[in-house]
């Protein structure tokens, strides 16, 4: 599979890596020096964008100019999705998009969902939820946060917002951290007076993420349309 890059920071030197080792070749790499938006041509069958959310409407949107799938790992860019979402399916064109693609965050994801269904029984329990990213993510809270945050909102019952400095019982609290060289943590909360249980993913590398999104590539290679992990992972089948 030829693969083009967009975005060539530390993520898009480890996406390189692991897609080498699986059999496969980069054949672009879009950063500020080459510009993605530049390109008239591409000599690849599928993209993966790792860039900032400021850029993905317009990548995606170029993207579907040049009948080239995408894979698009950037987050904090869904105020735009909808738009998004209906120049994808007026192209005929493919995008993949997950807020983590990491197997063990989105198995995190689920059993999220699952703990939230079962303390929606027990009031005494207020739940909370912190993240932990390295210093150069911009968006704060991660993605994965507020994936979480709306997951337990669906199944809870108790909760019907977030927000990084809650303004009632309503809301759920997430704590963001910047600290340096940290892959990335999620803890989820729930504390009463006697006790305290945890759930919690935490990232050894960006080895993970990079290879969840080659296999995003893989997949979506032969269809058309847009799809997250629960496509590939058939999670709710």
């Amino acid at each position: 599979m030829k693969i083009a890059l967009i975005g060539y920071g530390k993520m898009g030197k480890t996406i390189e890596r692991l897609a080498i080792a699986r059999g496969h070749e980069i054949t672009e790499k879009f950063s500020q020096a080459h510009p993605f938006l530049e390109a008239t041509s591409v000599n690849a069958e599928i993209a993966i964008e790792f860039t900032e959310p400021n850029l993905v409407k317009s990548h995606i949107e170029h993207c579907c100019k040049l009948n080239l799938p995408v894979v698009v790992g950037t987050t904090a860019w869904y105020a735009n999705f909808e738009e998004i979402k209906q120049t994808v399916l007026n192209h005929n064109a493919s995008l993949f998009y997950a807020t983590n693609f990491s197997l063990g965050v989105n198995l995190y994801f689920e059993a999220n969902k699952y703990l939230a269904k079962l303390m929606g029984n027990y009031s005494q329990y207020s739940c909370s939820i912190e993240e932990i990213h390295h210093t150069e993510k911009k968006d704060a809270p991660s993605g994965t946060a507020i994936t979480t945050a709306e997951g337990i909102i669906e199944n809870h019952g108790g909760y019907n917002s977030w927000d990084l400095s809650p303004l009632s019982d309503q809301n759920i609290q997430i704590n963001a951290l910047r600290l340096p060289n940290v892959p990335g943590t999620h803890h989820v909360f729930y504390e009463s007076d006697i006790d305290k249980i945890t759930l919690s993913h935490e990232a050894k590398s960006r080895d993970g993420f990079a290879l969840g999104s080659i296999v995003a590539a893989e997949w979506l290679l032969s269809k058309k349309g847009v799809f997250t992990m629960k496509d590939l992972l058939k999670f709710d089948n």
